[in-house]
């Protein structure tokens, strides 16, 4: 037994084999329960409606065993006694490896939430949904830039000095990324301001189609067509965008003309016939209807009507309801469309 009485580093032997004894024992125990833990809150959560025990069974599953390591040498680090030096090596090592552990849990958490959030009011509120991502997202960098000043401060860096020269360095970056940051802060103008949310149907110049998704430097747009249509956040903002999907009523200006050989009588009967067939549509306001020119080879009238429902097919039905009540009307009536015509003089001498 004297061989346990020998002595390393200030402590004897027997207290080395306690210590990793306490190590080998604690990092079972702590496995083994991580995996006990983390099956009946799996198989628990299963059976509620709750999302919390679903966020508690991740959480345990992504607990790193390097983390549980840390933890038993801390725990086995009790039974001896080192050096002020040692310690203080043995503390920073540990705190770090528990930071990393945070950050892996902070992501996760923070993740949850917007995902929760964005599963309950996407089709609600989905101005809210992109603010709470761009902020989820914020929250993330805030959260990792944090996590690692701490761990310089624990590593014995001047974190004071450090902030300071990053300072001075940002702006340099800053200048050579400027059209990164321009997108972002973009990106921020979107989300705060909301002149468009995900969902929306939007035409930008030439291009048209449902708003998908709005990242920190890019939107994406599904096309009528099918394609994605990627622009800048920076581009976006400069360019003008119409919102179809915020149209409380439509605009509807049409056009058509009938032939100069038609009576007085029944033109002048056009702007009420037209008046009466558009009342008679549903979801429509009728404006007016005038007979507005003369054309080279017709009479021309112009109609405005509104359409009380912003869907684009709604209005196609009833425009397209008017136009046949319209050619039926002057079938019966013995109205002419006009169509280009040219008449020729011939001067025989």
């Amino acid at each position: 037994m004297w061989l346990l009485k020998l002595n390393f580093y200030g402590n004897s032997l027997k207290a080395w084999f306690i210590a990793i004894f306490l190590m080998f024992a604690a990092i079972i125990v702590l496995n083994v329960m991580k995996g006990s833990i983390t099956k009946y809150l799996t198989a628990f959560a299963k059976k509620t409606k709750t999302d919390f025990d679903n966020l508690a069974a991740d959480l345990l599953s992504k607990t790193k065993f390097i983390f549980l390591l840390a933890l038993s040498i801390y725990i086995s680090s009790y039974v001896l006694i080192l050096p002020p030096p040692t310690v203080k090596l043995i503390k920073g090592i540990i705190v770090i490896i528990i930071l990393f552990q945070s950050i892996i849990w902070g992501n996760s958490i923070i993740s949850f939430f917007i995902d929760r959030y964005k599963k309950r009011y996407l089709e609600k509120d989905a101005a809210t949904v992109t603010t709470i991502t761009a902020i989820g997202f914020i929250g993330k960098i805030v959260f990792y830039v944090l996590i690692v000043m701490i761990a310089l401060d624990n590593m014995g860096i001047d974190i004071t000095a450090l902030i300071a020269g990053l300072g001075v360095g940002g702006i340099a970056v800053a200048l050579a990324v400027q059209n990164i940051l321009g997108d972002l802060l973009s990106s921020l103008s979107i989300v705060l301001d909301k002149p468009f949310v995900i969902g929306d149907f939007i035409i930008v110049n030439d291009h048209l189609g449902t708003v998908e998704h709005i990242g920190l430097k890019t939107t994406r747009i599904r096309s009528l067509y099918g394609e994605q249509i990627i622009f800048s956040n920076s581009d976006l903002l400069k360019s003008r965008i119409r919102n179809y999907k915020r149209m409380y009523e439509r605009r509807v200006v049409f056009k058509f003309g009938v032939t100069y050989q038609t009576p007085y009588k029944k033109l002048e009967t056009i702007p009420n016939m037209i008046r009466t067939i558009i009342e008679a549509q549903p979801t429509s306001r009728f404006d007016r209807a005038h007979f507005k020119e003369y054309g080279d080879s017709s009479l021309d009238f112009e109609v405005v009507y509104y359409v009380k429902d912003p869907d684009y097919n709604k209005y196609m039905d009833i425009q397209q309801a008017i136009n046949l009540a319209i050619f039926s009307n002057f079938e019966k009536e013995g109205i002419d469309f006009a169509y280009p015509t040219r008449t020729l003089f011939i001067n025989k001498e």
